[in-house]
């Protein structure tokens, strides 16, 4: 995999470029992810039900999934600079619209066009990073990206959940496009030109899994853990005004933790995938298991709340940062096609995971959601245990930790 810098620049420009594709993450990402904190005012203001309003989650992940392998091949000879300015763009407009759409279904139709451009994000960022700085220091600007999330979680939903709170959910969508626009400035400005590599066509991007036994247990695993957390995740407001009547500013603070959490986990992971990237991998998936269960045995106080999101988002942030090593360990060579397969899985999980927790919200009720999330991600548990049982008789030690892979 190319990770060196393909035009000389100062140390300072570099990380700086790098942190500019951080931000870009924290924008795709919350813009993402921002309906889980609005739901019950989106669902009110539209006069729709819960279920169908986690249609924003659900059509947005279903664009971001399905077309990013196509998308990033039949890009594979624009500059990455150029691609990435075009992304958050497509973002900003997007957010634009949303906040002044008079009617859902044309909420949902630029959801649905805002996922194609957060998909192609999601497989070309990380290595973007990678190249900006000097080989040695690629792993650690790929860290440094991937806390975008964790930064995501602690500030950005939480406070366009505030954002809300003090003005209505369209604000919110409107604040988001102003961020938009501040990060395009700011990739324009400091990120190099990037002429791609590591690209290859379509034919041969679905044929990685076929061919990379590793890749092809990676993606099983993350579709099943996805799956869970985020048909859980996607309902954890709803869920939490029911089992303990939170008010918006006590869920505003539980997501505060529950991203602080995430943050926790992202660093503790960053030490512990040199040692065992797939025992890290276990131990967060266990994680995830233990606070969805703990969130239904205790999660109708504050209290208990509050313990059970902590623990559920340092459990998330391991993984989270595990499922990407795990990917570039199985495919070093064509790892911006293996991550166009990763975010196909990943996304189009979360569509199936909100459209299946909507589902059973709406008919079963909102514990049922979490008690689905319990099944997935202890099926993502159990699927790993059985791989390492299976890889350890035949290879000596961890056979995914990539060569060279740095924690912070």
């Amino acid at each position: 995999m190319t990770a060196h810098a393909a035009h000389p620049q100062s140390t300072l420009r570099s990380w700086l470029g790098v942190c500019a594709i951080t931000a870009s993450l924290f924008v795709f990402l919350t813009t993402e992810l921002m309906p889980v904190g609005l739901l019950t005012p989106v669902s009110a203001s539209l006069s729709i039900s819960v279920g169908i309003a986690g249609l924003m989650v659900t059509l947005y992940g279903v664009s971001a999934g399905l077309g990013v392998p196509f998308i990033v091949a039949w890009t594979r000879r624009v500059n990455r600079r150029v691609l990435l300015s075009a992304l958050l763009a497509t973002l900003t407009l997007g957010n634009v619209i949303t906040a002044v759409s008079p009617n859902y279904p044309l909420v949902l139709t630029t959801r649905l066009v805002m996922g194609f451009a957060s998909g192609v994000f999601w497989a070309i960022g990380v290595s973007m990073a990678m190249r900006l700085v000097p080989e040695r220091h690629a792993s650690r600007a790929a860290s440094v990206v991937m806390s975008g999330i964790s930064i995501a979680a602690v500030a950005g939903i939480p406070l366009g959940t505030v954002v809300e709170s003090l003005t209505g959910w369209r604000t919110t969508f409107l604040v988001w496009a102003g961020l938009g626009a501040l990060v395009f400035v700011a990739v324009v400005v400091l990120i190099p030109s990037l002429p791609s590599a590591n690209a290859v066509p379509v034919r041969e991007v679905f044929g990685l899994p076929l061919k990379n036994v590793p890749l092809r247990l990676v993606l099983f695993t993350v579709v099943l853990f996805v799956l869970g957390h985020f048909g859980a995740y996607t309902f954890v407001r709803p869920y939490l005004e029911d089992s303990s009547s939170a008010t918006p500013l006590v869920i505003t603070v539980l997501l505060m933790l529950y991203g602080a959490g995430g943050a926790a986990g992202n660093f503790i992971a960053g030490y512990t995938v040199n040692r065992s990237l797939r025992g890290s991998f276990t131990a967060g998936c266990l994680g995830l298991v233990v606070s969805l269960l703990s969130l239904l045995a205790i999660g109708h106080g504050p209290a208990g709340a509050a313990v059970s999101l902590i623990l559920w988002g340092v459990s998330f942030g391991v993984v989270q940062l595990c499922q990407v090593n795990m990917t570039q360990a199985a495919a070093p060579g064509t790892f911006e096609a293996a991550m166009s397969l990763n975010t196909m899985a990943y996304n189009t999980s979360i569509a199936v995971g909100a459209l299946l927790g909507g589902l059973f919200a709406d008919h079963l009720g909102v514990t049922s959601v979490v008690w689905f999330g319990v099944a997935l991600t202890a099926a993502s548990l159990l699927l790993t245990l059985g791989a390492r049982r299976k890889t350890s008789r035949a290879v000596p030690g961890d056979a995914l930790t990539p060569a060279g892979t740095t924690g912070r």
